[in-house]
């Protein structure tokens, strides 16, 4: 743990954490799934550093950029919301890193950003299945009639919550991947000499 926590470590978390949560700022919802549902890209920098720093590096600029994005633009989901996005991400960063970790070379990033991207869908998939639904049918008092209907609006085929889940989350949660492991891959090899 001592290597991690290095001087120029330390200044690169923060800075990252910091750089993610201003990015959280700038979300906006895509056709393929309710409003509620919106994409950032908060996770790009921290699938940097994950990549150029190593698995704990990510899983703290993961806790820098939620506290961040916190004090920036206070929960409004009762923590949940941020609490999903830190283990979807952290999921999702931390395991592209060990992968990555393994053998340091363009291959294997591009088998990493793909099995970390399959990892984090399928967390997504079922921390919304089992936890996050639920617990939003619970805090807003609504049905959950309600929030497949805004699903079934989408996709006609939408009859309840599993379908829901399936074709509106995990492509979502696919798209969100996709972009940032492209982004990574462009950027990955300019800033990560500014890192070191």
């Amino acid at each position: 743990m001592k290597k991690y926590l290095s001087v120029k470590n330390i200044c690169s978390i923060a800075i990252l954490g910091a750089l993610g949560a201003v990015l959280m700022l700038f979300d906006f919802p895509i056709a393929i799934a309710p409003s509620f549902y919106k994409l950032d890209l908060g996770d790009l920098p921290c699938l940097i550093g994950a990549f150029s720093l190593g698995p704990v590096p990510a899983l703290l600029i993961q806790i820098v950029k939620i506290l961040i994005k916190l004090l920036l633009k206070p929960t409004s989901t009762a923590f949940v919301g941020e609490l999903a996005a830190f283990v979807f991400s952290a999921v999702y960063c931390v395991s592209a890193a060990y992968i990555y970790g393994l053998n340091r070379n363009k291959k294997q990033a591009v088998k990493a950003l793909i099995v970390a991207s399959i990892i984090m869908t399928l967390t997504a998939a079922a921390g919304n299945y089992l936890f996050i639904i639920p617990f939003y049918v619970r805090l807003y008092e609504i049905s959950l009639d309600v929030i497949i209907g805004m699903g079934k609006a989408i996709f006609p085929i939408i009859t309840d919550k599993l379908t829901f889940v399936l074709l509106c989350v995990v492509p979502f949660n696919a798209i969100k991947a996709i972009i940032i492991d492209i982004l990574t891959m462009l950027l990955y090899k300019r800033i990560s000499p500014l890192l070191k």
